[in-house]
């Protein structure tokens, strides 16, 4: 039981004192990255989506 105190103290301390934790502007530059990188992938499988279906249908129609 003592480490799992142990375990959690320290737990907290490493939280509060040593993690370096972003600001609010910090976090919606990074939240605005992560959505446009995500578009662009979805875009990206859509277009291969299309393509394929395309080189499909294409191919079952000889």
């Amino acid at each position: 039981m003592n480490a799992l105190k142990n375990y959690i103290v320290e737990s907290y301390i490493e939280l509060s004192k040593k993690v370096t934790w972003p600001t609010f502007a910090e976090l919606q530059k990074s939240a605005i990255v992560v959505l446009i990188a995500s578009m662009i992938i979805a875009f990206v499988l859509l277009a291969m989506d299309l393509f394929s279906n395309k080189v499909l249908d294409f191919y079952y129609a000889m």
